[in-house]
This record gives C-alpha cells, structure tokens and sequence, in this order.
C-alpha cells in the first residue's frame, strides 16, 4: 500500500491510517458537536463502542477501499445519532420508543429490592456504589438512581428534590 517492504508498509500503514481515521472522527465530533461521545442515552453508549471498534479496523486496513468504507461507516454513525437526538427531541413518542427509564433502586435508605431483581443489580454492587459515593450510613442515602447509560447514581445528604427524580421507575 505504501512501500515495497513488507516490514515498513505494515508500520506506515498503521500509523499513517490511524492518524488519518483519527483526524476523520475529530472532524465528525466537531460537526456533530460535544454530544457525540456523552454517553447520555445508551445509543450514546453504543455509538462510542462503534466508532472505537471502526478506528480499529480503518487502522487495520489493508487496501483504501475498506478504509474509505470505515470512514464513511463512521459519518453514518454519526449521522444516525444526530437523526435520532432531533427525533427524540421532537417527538415524546419516539423517546419513549428508543429510551430506556432511570430506576430507582433505593430511596429514604430503604433497598429497593423489587427493582434489584428487575434490572439485575445485585446488593453488593449497590453497596459498592455506596461506598464509592461515600456514604457512610444507609440513612443518608436520598435515592440511587440506575441511569439509563448503565451509571448509578447515589444521592445523598440534605433533603431531596422530588424534580430530580421525575421520570424514574419504581420512585416512591
């Protein structure tokens, strides 16, 4: 593809379609804008798992048709997420369609246990994410909240905002 050494086209071609495959996908973030990776819904989630894998493979390429296929591959992606952030945003329909709902798996200090089973949480990794929060005592725990792109989220201290947990599952 680049030199008539087996050896240094090998190590040209991976450094020179990295590069060129990374530069492609700083160009689609910059016209797609900062959403592109925030891993705010879990398409968000399984766009960034796709467009890390299609790097792999443009890096990997081995003739500048399967490269030039990976790059567009990725403008499609990233097109798609656009499409699907302006439907979401125009119609309640469609995101109820195509997003999931945070679940409260613990409020007022009190385990849910319903909604463990539910979303194949165990006890111990909510303990875990206690812990990381730092909590201290289950009395402080307002709610834990599993996000819809997989994260816990622990709330705990003063009092707790009834807004924060508008559109959960299982809030009490």
């Amino acid at each position: 593809m680049f030199t008539a050494s087996p050896t240094l086209d090998v190590v040209l071609r991976g450094l020179i379609l990295t590069a060129l495959a990374m530069t492609w996908v700083v160009v689609l973030v910059r016209i797609n804008g900062l959403r592109s990776f925030s891993k705010m819904t879990n398409f968000d989630f399984v766009m960034t798992v796709a467009v890390g894998s299609l790097l792999a493979g443009a890096s990997q390429s081995t003739s500048w048709l399967p490269f030039l296929q990976t790059l567009s591959a990725m403008a499609a992606l990233f097109l798609v997420q656009y499409a699907s952030a302006r439907l979401r945003k125009a119609s309640d329909r469609f995101e109820a369609l195509v997003q999931n709902e945070p679940v409260v798996l613990m409020r007022d200090g009190q385990v849910i246990d319903q909604a463990l089973a539910a979303t194949r949480v165990t006890r111990s990794d909510l303990v875990a994410k206690l812990r990381e929060a730092n909590v201290l005592d289950f009395s402080q725990v307002r709610a834990v909240v599993l996000e819809t792109t997989g994260d816990i989220s622990v709330l705990h201290g003063g009092p707790l905002s009834d807004a924060l947990l508008q559109g959960t599952k299982a809030a009490r």
